[in-house]
């Protein structure tokens, strides 16, 4: 089929252009950021250790991460995959508008970005790790998206009835690997961690959802590279390996190490709440059962 004809610019102005591209970052920081609120705002997720952070916390935090994404995102696609552009035009690594965001190199600002703020909040860092990675997955649909709507990131040539002729991708149809990402990194991860976070309570195992989503992606991502076009000004990387793989595998490591030690971890009991005991009510002093003296006596023998 052919690619449709989308215009990546949604609307401009003189030089000022709005393009879908910043607007898929936009709607995924967002709405993240309001799914991590109404996490902290659920005191059944974690009833043991309560909320990781306050509500305002992550209105603060909101920021720090968007630096993080924007700065490690691009600075991770130019040193993973374009390091000549450094010095041959270095003008382009503030271009983002341009494509050319890297998830991985936008995981590693994102989670300095953490680590920096839970450290000068005094938070846990596990945990606020846990709440940021069960939001990621919906900036990644929105930024799959945005890399199907740029028509960039198109995957091999296939005869499947749903391959996609991208402009620029020769006359063959094409695997749209950006859709396949968005449906396995996007909705299908989510729905794995919102089970953790709602069904198994992972909220109270350090870690455990953070590692919980380096191994889902890490997983997905390798599928989709089988059928996702590899960049052509790379090099051929044996056992058929690319780029995307390789980043993956620390992920995945990493990933199996917090599972691990967030399942290892004891979880504080909860503490029980004593029944409140019904409080007897006063003798009135007109009550006709309540014992009294006899007369000419000083109480009873």
């Amino acid at each position: 089929m052919p690619f449709p004809d989308f215009d990546p610019i949604l609307i401009q102005i003189g030089p000022f252009a709005i393009r879908w591209y910043a607007l898929a970052y936009v709607a995924g920081i967002l709405i993240g950021w309001r799914y991590v609120v109404t996490l902290v705002r659920n005191p059944h997720l974690a009833p043991a250790r309560g909320p990781a952070a306050t509500p305002a916390q992550i209105d603060d935090l909101i920021l720090w991460v968007t630096l993080g994404i924007i700065l490690g995102g691009r600075l991770g696609y130019i040193l993973f995959y374009t390091p000549a552009t450094l010095w041959t035009d270095p003008l382009q690594v503030f271009q983002v508008w341009q494509g050319g965001m890297s998830f991985h190199g936008g995981a590693l600002g994102v989670a300095i970005a953490v680590a920096a703020f839970a450290r000068s909040n005094g938070i846990d860092l596990l945990r606020l790790g846990d709440l940021v990675a069960a939001c990621v997955p919906i900036g990644l649909f929105f930024g799959r998206i945005a890399n199907f709507i740029n028509g960039e990131l198109w995957g091999r040539p296939t005869d499947l009835p749903w391959g996609v002729i991208f402009p620029g991708a020769g006359p063959y149809p094409r695997h749209p690997s950006q859709l396949y990402e968005a449906l396995l990194e996007g909705i299908v991860l989510f729905i794995i961690l919102r089970i953790a976070t709602h069904r198994a309570h992972w909220l109270e195992r350090r870690g455990a959802v953070a590692g919980l989503f380096l191994i889902g992606y890490a997983i997905f991502r390798t599928l989709v590279e089988q059928v996702r076009e590899p960049d052509a000004y790379l090099p051929d990387f044996p056992l058929g390996l690319t780029m995307g793989m390789m980043l993956s595998l620390p992920m995945l490591l990493g990933g199996a190490f917090l599972i691990w030690r967030g399942l290892r971890e004891p979880v504080p009991a909860v503490a029980a709440t004593p029944e409140p005991q019904p409080a007897e009510p006063p003798v009135s002093a007109e009550d006709p059962f309540r014992i009294r003296p006899a007369p000419g006596s000083d109480g009873p023998a």
